[in-house]
């Protein structure tokens, strides 16, 4: 069967949006970013989680304020003019939920090549698995497709 197009190539690419958290690059799904905005004053919350210990005001709604460095072994770092929130929507146990991520960096919205996803290295690296669904190539870079729904719990 020449000339026809394999359906399964054209379900090999997901459409992402490129950031940088720490000295590591994530690539999230693009369909569950709502917006990406510049930081905005936060709250803090007595007895939270130390990764979700603020909330912010988006659109008259409060919206929990993740920084998932710890998560990855990273130290906290002060905002610099690159630092964005990427506001997303995820589904916890089975309701949709609003956070905002802060972003070091956020660079563009691409696609990635299902076909290159790699789970994470046995050795070498010091990033919980649990946290991590694969790895993908883009470009002459990898990134890291994170595990958002286990990182925020």
């Amino acid at each position: 069967m020449t000339g026809a197009a394999d359906p399964q190539a054209q379900s090999a690419t997901l459409q992402v949006v490129k950031v940088r958290i720490g000295s590591e690059t994530f690539a999230l799904d693009a369909g569950m970013v709502r917006e990406i905005i510049d930081p905005i004053p936060t709250t803090r919350v007595a007895g939270a989680r130390s990764h979700l210990d603020r909330i912010v005001n988006v659109r008259g709604n409060v919206v929990p304020l993740a920084d998932i460095r710890e998560r990855f072994g990273m130290k906290p770092e002060a905002a610099t003019p690159d630092t964005r929130f990427v506001v997303i929507e995820i589904g916890i146990a089975g309701d949709p939920v609003i956070v905002a991520l802060v972003a070091d960096k956020v660079f563009e919205v691409t696609e990635v090549e299902t076909s290159t996803a790699q789970q994470v290295p046995k050795v070498g690296t010091s990033w919980k698995p649990e946290y991590i669904k694969s790895i993908v190539k883009l470009g002459d870079e990898f990134v890291i497709l994170p595990e958002i729904e286990r990182i925020l719990n």
